[in-house]
């Protein structure tokens, strides 16, 4: 598989505080990457950088080849470059399906216009096959504000999907969800990334969905990546293992598959 996303000696400082510090990431295309790590070790800023939500301050971030730092979120979407938020960004006011409509005009080259009417019958249809896709069917008409969390992260991701980018960046998709819900919402995401053939990396401090949904693991620690390796691989450092993961805590399955803590 080709390399979708090449990032080079990525670095961000705010003042004498280095954010981030000598990032070096290739994903190849359709590749499902985790990214993990402690409160403020780095992670949401990667992923503003290369998403263009934040300039870093040296390095380069290449998309499909071409160096995209600089270029404005708006941009990035137009490229196949895309991302969701920990909060979802949503209208409550509006439905499920409204909120989707008005994501996939803004998505267009045309945007939004006061002279044209976003609801189009093509705009409309496509909308609602992709919210039955996450599992939104049953929820097109309720207002955004009434439904529960999980339906919420499940339409922010659909909104980042009808542009139909070639990568999507998640962070932290289970973050507010209850336990019992988790697992069943990265399934429905998965499924449905994984039909399209989308490139991923998500955020997750659930070390079990990124164990069964992740087939490389990005561990952040004080603004660097100190492993990339397989789940098993990287679980097993250990600083991972102190500072991430929790002594103790590699789940017992790791364990069985001769796993060692070095």
């Amino acid at each position: 598989m080709s390399t979708i996303l090449n990032v080079m000696n990525l670095e961000k400082r705010f003042g004498s505080v280095s954010a981030a510090k000598n990032i070096n990431v290739s994903v190849a295309e359709r590749e499902i990457v985790a990214i993990i790590g402690t409160n403020g070790a780095g992670k949401t800023t990667f992923v503003n950088m290369v998403t263009g939500w934040l300039a870093p301050t040296s390095g380069d971030i290449r998309f499909l080849g071409t160096s995209i730092v600089g270029r404005r979120p708006r941009e990035m979407t137009q490229l196949g470059l895309c991302r969701s938020f920990q909060v979802p960004q949503v209208f409550g006011s509006r439905s499920a399906l409204e909120n989707l409509v008005m994501a996939a005009a803004v998505a267009e080259r045309s945007g939004l216009s006061l002279f044209s009417d976003p609801f189009t019958e093509e705009r409309v249809t496509r909308c609602e096959m992709l919210l039955r896709d996450f599992r939104i069917g049953d929820y097109l008409h309720r207002k955004t504000a009434q439904l529960p969390q999980g339906i919420r992260k499940l339409l922010d991701i659909a909104m980042a999907m009808i542009a139909m980018p070639k990568m999507l960046l998640l962070d932290e998709p289970t973050s507010g969800v209850s336990i019992d819900e988790k697992l069943e919402l990265m399934d429905i995401v998965m499924g449905a990334l994984k039909a399209r053939e989308v490139t991923v990396m998500f955020i997750e401090h659930d070390m079990e969905i990124v164990e069964k949904h992740a087939a490389r693991v990005l561990a952040f620690f004080e603004g660097g990546i100190i492993s990339d390796a397989s789940p098993q691989q990287c679980f097993a450092h250990p600083t991972v293992q102190t500072h991430i993961v929790g002594e103790g805590k590699v789940s017992a399955r790791l364990k069985k598959g001769g796993v060692q803590d070095a």
